[in-house]
């Protein structure tokens, strides 16, 4: 054959079996990893397949009613890094157990189209990362209930009927206050969490629930100016938010902020106002990333435990697999760890 032609893909088992010399149906039997074959068999298949890039025909599985060994994912955005740690984190453990995935990054309300491609494509299971329009999602997750198939929603707490994996982020911000009302703390200022996101709904109870156990309250001790600035970038949403602060006599001591952007926004802010952190103003930030490092002071902030999420999330859609459907769904809240740095300490002395 002449050096430039290459030969022409092998597209078919009957094809593959007979480049390799051998019968379909001894073929077929080491593809689906039947046992009672010689192991030099097996070797001569595997290695053919090496050569050949042969692999088997995910939708003749289809046509049989075989197990793909396929989960489907729809992810709500890779702009945000903890929701990337989480997706490589679940692919490696998905692999782990022999188990591809298909992946759609959608907008919120985006969910129908894609899980009717993955109900198409016969795939085992479906997973949600991150945070969806309430309706769209409820419906999904009612569609998926009905045909029996195995589910997990991380991030996204209360969706009825779901099988739910997420921080406790009620808690997370609880602790958080309660470090910083340790330090002498009574006043906040509260950076990128609002009202008006129901993202922040649970962050905003834990606060409360921090203050409230000190006699104080959410509307008589926090402070927002969210509503002056639009959150384009977090950076420098956070840098605006604490120079107006900063402009106000009679600023917060302490602020949490949304995430670490936002956090190391607010510290470079206060900064170029001539405030020290933290020996005028503490800052904490949200998801524990390597900015808080780098960031001068460094960031205190709350760890997502990304891996403990996962772990308990396959663990959960693992024990669905197979199973008859569960009617109740399975909920488990991921207990958050704060990690206390430079950016928060005693509140100033008048």
């Amino acid at each position: 054959m002449p050096r430039n032609i290459r030969p022409a893909p092998i597209r078919s088992t009957a094809e593959f079996a007979r480049h390799v010399g051998l019968a379909r149906s001894t073929v077929s039997r080491v593809l689906n990893g039947q046992s009672g074959l010689k192991q030099e068999t097996i070797d001569r298949v595997l290695q053919a397949m090496a050569e050949t890039g042969f692999s088997r025909n995910a939708f003749a599985l289809h046509l049989k009613g075989k197990r793909t060994a396929s989960v489907g994912i729809c992810m709500e955005n890779l702009l945000r890094v903890p929701a990337v740690l989480k997706l490589a984190e679940l692919q490696k453990r998905l692999r782990e157990r022999d188990y591809t995935s298909l992946i759609e990054v959608l907008d919120p309300d985006g969910t129908k189209r894609a899980v009717s491609h993955f109900l198409s494509m016969r795939v085992e299971a479906v997973i949600f990362i991150g945070y969806f329009a309430e309706k769209e999602i409820a419906e999904r997750i009612g569609e998926l209930s009905r045909v029996g198939m195995p589910h997990i929603v991380i991030d996204h707490p209360g969706v009825p009927g779901a099988n739910t994996v997420t921080l406790d982020r009620r808690k997370a911000m609880e602790e958080l206050t309660r470090h910083l009302i340790g330090l002498g703390h009574t006043s906040f200022g509260l950076l990128g969490i609002s009202e008006a996101a129901k993202s922040t709904w649970d962050r905003l109870r834990g606060i409360a629930d921090a203050l409230e156990a000190h006699q104080m309250s959410l509307e008589g001790n926090t402070v927002s100016f969210d509503h002056l600035f639009p959150r384009e970038y977090n950076f420098e949403f956070g840098r605006s938010l604490a120079k107006s602060f900063a402009a106000i006599r009679s600023r917060p001591t302490a602020f949490l902020s949304l995430n670490d952007e936002i956090g190391a926004g607010a510290i470079r802010g206060f900064r170029e106002c001539g405030l020290d952190v933290p020996g005028h103003v503490s800052v904490t930030g949200f998801n524990n990333q390597d900015l808080c490092l780098v960031s001068t002071p460094q960031l205190t902030s709350v760890d997502q435990q990304v891996s403990q999420t996962i772990e308990a999330a396959v663990d959960m859609l693992f024990s669905q697999i197979g199973k008859p459907h569960r009617s109740r769904p399975m909920i488990e809240l991921i207990r958050p760890l704060v990690i206390v740095r430079e950016s928060t300490g005693p509140v100033a002395r008048a």
